[in-house]
């Protein structure tokens, strides 16, 4: 399969109100390509595991122990895994991948690897068994140095104590920078990171890094490391496809700044405000809402499809992984998940510690299946973009009204795993809680639709409209 173009938006614990860590993406790829939601219990195999990636042929030979995690798996295995994203057990969460592109020059001396590591994998091979974001970034660091990559791709990490960014730029170089914690990142298929600084534990790196650029004269010593310029692309397409969606999502969280869409934004920056997860719920849903160049055309400019929007209908899934510091790790922090489009599904919070996900996450193929989740999801969203401006605000009431009550349940059931007697009573209250949250959505979206659909039934162009009754 082609790689996903998505957007990835990731939050320092000292910038959200609350404390969470916050990584979370759109995974875009096809507009009707469904998606699941699964728990893969902890295992405990009898020999080390091997692993063959269908994507590119990669083989690994993978631990004997494997940490339970959630992900969010293709409905076809034909192409491979994409498990995507997920948190384990140990309360680390990764989210793969954010596709980005390397210049000619560099990858004339570091090729992409065809039979590399790729977004099919990564999070397969890597989450199960790490034990902090860190962890993360140095095991998949790895293996990309020994077996190369296919993709230049961002991947996110997060623990309860730290969020990281790592970025492949060519078949074996990558390096990874830790979001300071009162700050933000929006990416949008551009390698992003700037300046390195080498001495700093804020940033990791492939070991080889300065030598093969300074090698190959793509660095000057005593000059600054900028990965993205050394490594990057920086073109008329980058401009139209993936720079304004960056400044989509810096104009909502930072108001104040005075950018413009084609600018090449900083990797990092600060919000004016205290953020929550329903800031990254709404970069992650915007469509250059209240601008000229909202594709739906509210304002009905002829700038409305100049850019290419956060939010698309090829969105598969979009998940927003909250590490909250307040819950015990990978028990009480939140996989929040929407299928299909994000700005025209719901958020539906699945707490870590569940031992299960609902049967209608777990089903869903090709073919219209009304039980299957993402079907659910695509449904409403076709039904709304039939009379988008009419139909929308129903959509977004409903988003409100779910989200606070996804909130209250999220805040009763963090008391009631204050007092569960054990592990075993966690789960419990964590897979209860999680189930009731997704039939919720369910239930609330099976309404919309239908009270949407007799409306559409007045919306027709085949009615006929008189003063006269006939």
């Amino acid at each position: 399969m082609n790689p996903s173009s998505c957007t990835s938006i990731l939050i320092g614990k000292k910038a959200t109100g609350d404390g969470s860590i916050l990584i979370g993406r759109n995974e875009d790829s096809k507009a009707a390509w469904p998606k699941h939601f699964v728990v893969h219990p902890h295992e405990e195999y009898p020999q080390p595991q091997v692993f063959e990636s269908k994507d590119t042929g990669l083989k690994l030979t993978l631990p004997k122990s494997w940490a339970k995690y959630t992900a969010t798996p293709e409905w076809t295995s034909t192409y491979g895994l994409f498990e995507e994203d997920g948190i384990n057990e140990y309360g680390v969460a990764m989210s793969a991948t954010e596709s980005a592109y390397a210049n000619p020059r560099v990858l004339a001396f570091d090729p992409l690897v065809p039979t590399g590591i790729a977004e099919e994998a990564m999070v397969t091979v890597v989450l199960p068994f790490v034990k902090s974001a860190k962890a993360g970034v140095l095991r998949l660091g790895q293996l990309v140095e020994t077996y190369g990559t296919s993709e230049s791709n961002g991947i996110l990490f997060a623990d309860q104590q730290e969020a990281w960014y790592l970025e492949t730029g060519s078949g074996h170089q990558w390096v990874a920078q830790r979001i300071p914690d009162d700050s933000y990142a929006v990416v949008a298929n551009q390698l992003a990171i700037e300046t390195i600084d080498f001495e700093s534990a804020d940033f990791l790196f492939a070991p080889t890094i300065r030598d093969f650029c300074l090698t190959h004269q793509l660095w000057q010593k005593h000059t600054s490391f900028n990965f993205r310029q050394i490594f990057g692309t920086d073109d008329a397409t980058d401009r139209v496809y993936n720079t304004p969606r960056v400044w989509d999502g810096q104009r909502y969280l930072s108001p104040t700044l005075a950018h413009n869409p084609q600018d090449r934004l900083p990797f990092i920056q600060k919000a004016n405000r205290p953020l929550y997860v329903e800031d990254a719920i709404h970069v992650l849903s915007s469509h250059f809402d209240e601008t000229k160049y909202d594709p739906t055309g509210a304002l009905g400019t002829s700038e409305q499809h100049q850019f290419r929007p956060i939010s698309l209908a090829k969105t598969q899934e979009a998940h927003i992984l909250q590490m909250r510091p307040t819950s015990q790790a990978g028990v009480g922090d939140i996989h929040w998940l929407a299928m299909g489009v994000a700005a025209q599904s719901l958020f539906v919070p699945f707490f870590a510690g569940l031992t299960q996900t609902p049967p209608d996450y777990q089903t869903g193929v090709l073919q219209f299946d009304a039980n299957s989740a993402y079907w659910q999801a695509k449904q409403l969203s076709v039904l709304i973009d039939s009379h988008f401006r009419q139909f929308m605000p129903s959509l977004i009431t409903l988003q409100n009204k779910t989200l606070s009550h996804f909130l209250n349940s999220i805040a009763k059931t963090d008391q009631a795993l204050k007092v569960a007697k054990d592990t075993a009573a966690a789960a419990k209250i964590c897979t209860q809680a999680s189930f009731a949250n997704s039939h919720y959505a369910k239930t609330e979206m099976a309404n919309l639709y239908s009270d949407l659909l007799i409306k559409a039934c007045d919306l027709s162009p085949l009615n006929f409209k008189t003063d006269t009754n006939l």
